[in-house]
């Protein structure tokens, strides 16, 4: 309960309390400045005795504390009451205003809403008596009187009651919409509560995702710059090794030490998140033709490189995807097809890019490639990942001794 509402609770218990006190005693005042309407010492005497009565009775009934709940005690005082405020006004008309104290807690004191218009019904006799000039009705004149003031006086109360039984209704619909809506409210705390803590998790998941996701691009980019640099060197130098003169000896060094430049640079560019060495002056169709013409020549495998369809300029993202996803299914023909001809074709195609890269070599059985160790690369698995980053795809056909071709389709995301 509200401050505002704790203080017209108070209010009114004061009116029910002390109410009934005053208007009884200005009743009994007026009473006596109009003494000639009480002729004789018994009507005194009997008019004495009631208003005593009435204070006992309203003793009897003590204070006001809350809103009462109607029983059969607050009926019993309610008739008694009005019994003798039906006698002290038959006494002296100015006792109507004492009478007037059924108006005020009828609803309160008397069960059943019949009960209490009953109750109410009777409290206008009363009042429409006094008013009319006190009873016993003696004239036609004061009887036609008494009849208009009944019927008025009825007719207020029953507009009044209606009138705040339509108030009290929008009190009680008030009350439960604010009800209703301090437990939305409190509904609606609860899930920000929980959305706050799921927020937080998302975030500590999100966090830890991409700490992965990092994880994963570097071990990638090193196994794709370092390790087939590495491979490459160690191939040279067995070259070196069995080398018949000097100046093929020199010819393979030479290329194991600009392996060694190159894949330093992948190296670096890798740990910074930058694009390929071989994107960085020119677009995806030169970069694989380089790439693909290096490899052909330091392997002695025939390679070719070609492009169809009208060449665009791609995100740095897709260009470098497809440029790793070459230098792998390379080093991966390297080591184990046994190829003699390699061909890689770029198609540009609309909305979408796609890469073939086919051999003549061995091939193998897609179903039965083992998984990855600690000491192999990231093959078939780290091409296929690579293409999913980017919302491609990655597929394999291949067959002992047919030969291997892995395709890659990848959106087409033009440069910014």
């Amino acid at each position: 309960m509200t401050a505002a509402d704790q203080r017209i609770e108070h209010r009114q218990n004061q009116f029910h309390t002390w109410g009934v006190y005053g208007l009884l005693a200005v009743s009994a005042l007026l009473s006596v400045a109009a003494h000639e309407l009480m002729t004789s010492p018994a009507e005194w005497y009997a008019g004495g005795a009631l208003v005593v009565a009435a204070v006992l009775l309203q003793l009897w009934h003590g204070p006001r504390r809350g809103r009462r709940t109607p029983s059969r005690r607050g009926t019993v005082y309610y008739v008694l009451r009005w019994a003798i405020a039906f006698a002290l006004t038959w006494l002296n008309p100015f006792f109507g205003f004492y009478a007037s104290t059924g108006y005020f807690d009828s609803d309160e004191l008397i069960p059943g809403k019949r009960r209490q218009w009953l109750g109410l019904l009777a409290t206008v006799v009363v009042v429409a008596g006094s008013q009319s000039g006190g009873m016993p009705l003696r004239s036609p004149v004061q009887w036609l009187l008494f009849a208009v003031l009944l019927v008025t006086n009825y007719g207020l109360l029953t507009v009044v009651g209606h009138i705040t039984q339509q108030e009290e209704q929008r009190s009680r619909e008030r009350a439960v919409t604010i009800t209703e809506l301090e437990r939305t409210n409190a509904a609606l705390q609860r899930a920000l509560d929980e959305n706050a803590a799921l927020h937080a998790q998302l975030l500590v998941q999100a966090r830890e995702a991409g700490v992965a996701d990092e994880r994963r691009r570097l071990a990638a980019e090193i196994h794709d710059t370092i390790a087939q640099g590495l491979t490459g060197i160690i191939a040279q130098l067995q070259v070196v090794a069995n080398a018949p003169d000097l100046a093929v000896a020199r010819t393979h060094l030479e290329r194991a030490s600009d392996l060694a430049r190159h894949s330093l640079g992948e190296a670096r560019r890798s740990v910074h998140n930058l694009a390929p060495v071989a994107l960085a002056d020119a677009g995806l169709p030169e970069a694989l033709k380089k790439t693909v013409a290096e490899w052909g020549e330091r392997t002695g495998v025939r390679a070719e490189f070609t492009v169809t369809g009208t060449a665009e300029q791609l995100h740095e993202e897709v260009a470098a995807t497809l440029l790793r996803i070459v230098q792998e299914a390379l080093s991966n023909t390297a080591r184990h097809a046994a190829a003699g001809r390699v061909g890689v074709t770029l198609s540009f195609l609309g909305d979408e890019v796609i890469l073939d890269i086919r051999d003549d070599g061995r091939g193998f059985d897609p179903l039965a490639v083992p998984a990855r160790t600690s000491t192999g690369g990231f093959g078939l698995d780290g091409m296929r990942a690579r293409a999913e980053r980017i919302a491609g795809s990655l597929t394999v056909e291949s067959e002992p001794g047919q030969g291997t071709a892995v395709s890659a389709r990848v959106p087409l995301v033009r440069h910014d």
